[in-house]
C-alpha cells in the first residue's frame, strides 16, 4: 500500500472539516449492483471507467466486489477477495496516485484489500456483520467509513421499522464510535446509509436532519446516487435519476456533507463548485 506523503496529505484533507467537499466515484466490479452491475467486470472496462472519473476530477475511487442492493445474492468470501483485490491491483498499477477505497464488510477481505493497494475501508455494516472489523482497522491504521444499516443486504428492506430514525441512527454512531475510540481509531467517516434498511420516508427524514449529525464530530459521507428514494418518488428509472441525484447532493452539501459517493463524477464536482459560492 502506498504510504508516501502525497497519500497522507490527501487523506488528511478528508478530515479537515472546513475544507471543500470531495467526490468518491463508484467502481462496482460486481455482476448485479442495482445501477451498473456487470459493466466493469474486466480490467479494460475498469481502467476506462477509472480514467473517465479521474479526468472528471474524482478524489477517491471506491471499489466494491459484493453487491449490496436489496436482496442481493450472498457471495463467498473467496470470490469477493479475488474480484476486489484484482481490481484494486490493476487500478493502483495504472493510477498510482489515486486514493482507493475498498468497499467490504469482511475483515479478512479488508486486510487483503489494503495489502493490494487500497487506502481506506468502506464498511456498509458499520462493524455489525464482522465483529473482527474494528480490531482489523485499528491494526491496519487506515481511515474507516462507518455506515449504518438495519439488517443485511438480504433483509434490510423487509419492512424496516424505527421509533425515531434520527435518534436511533445517531445512537448507533455514538456507540460504534466509542468502540473505535477505545481501539485508537480516530480517522472515521460516517455514512447514514441511505437506502440501507430505510423506507423512502426514513431516507428523507435523515437527509432533512443531516446537519444534526455534525455533533458527532466526524466528516459525513452521503450515498444518494441514483437510489430508489429518487426514482421511486419521481416514478422514473435509475437511468433517468441523475437530475434527482444532483438536487439531493446539492441539499446534502448545503447541510454540511463532506463526501459525495456517486456514479457521475462530473455532475457532483459541479455541485461542489457552485455550492461553494453560496457558502463562502
Amino acid at each position: 500500500m502506498p504510504q508516501d506523503t502525497v497519500f497522507y496529505e490527501k487523506i488528511e484533507r478528508i478530515f479537515e472539516l472546513k475544507s471543500d467537499a470531495l467526490v468518491m466515484g463508484i467502481l462496482n466490479v460486481t455482476s448485479d449492483s442495482f445501477y451498473d452491475g456487470g459493466k466493469y467486470q474486466n480490467n479494460e472496462s475498469q481502467l476506462l471507467q477509472c480514467k473517465r472519473m479521474i479526468d472528471e476530477g474524482v478524489d477517491i475511487i471506491d471499489i466494491g466486489a459484493y453487491s449490496t442492493r436489496p436482496n442481493a445474492k450472498d457471495i463467498p468470501e473467496e470470490d469477493e477477495t479475488k474480484q476486489l483485490c484484482n481490481a484494486i491491483q490493476i487500478v493502483r498499477k495504472n493510477f498510482p496516485n489515486i486514493l482507493i477505497s475498498a468497499d467490504t464488510f469482511r475483515a479478512t477481505v479488508a486486510e487483503k484489500a489494503i495489502v493490494a493497494g487500497a487506502n481506506i475501508i468502506n464498511d456498509i455494516s458499520g462493524g455489525t456483520m464482522d465483529r473482527q472489523m474494528f480490531e482489523t482497522i485499528a491494526r491496519l491504521k487506515v481511515p474507516y467509513i462507518l455506515m449504518h444499516i438495519l439488517g443485511t443486504p438480504q433483509t434490510m428492506q423487509k419492512s424496516p421499522n424505527y421509533n425515531d430514525v434520527n435518534k436511533e441512527v445517531f445512537a448507533f454512531f455514538e456507540e460504534q464510535l466509542k468502540k473505535l475510540e477505545l481501539l485508537g481509531v480516530k480517522q472515521v467517516i460516517i455514512d447514514l446509509g441511505f437506502g440501507f434498511g430505510k423506507t423512502i420516508e426514513h431516507n428523507y427524514e435523515l437527509l432533512n436532519n443531516l446537519n444534526k449529525f455534525h455533533k458527532l464530530g466526524k466528516p459525513i459521507l452521503v450515498g444518494l446516487s441514483r437510489k430508489s428514494m429518487i426514482y421511486k418518488t419521481l416514478n422514473i428509472n435509475t437511468k433517468e435519476s441523475l437530475n434527482g441525484t444532483t438536487i439531493l447532493n446539492t441539499i446534502a452539501i448545503q447541510k454540511g456533507a463532506k463526501l459525495l459517493r456517486v456514479h457521475d463524477v462530473k455532475e457532483a464536482k459541479e455541485v461542489i463548485t457552485l455550492t461553494r459560492l453560496l457558502n463562502p
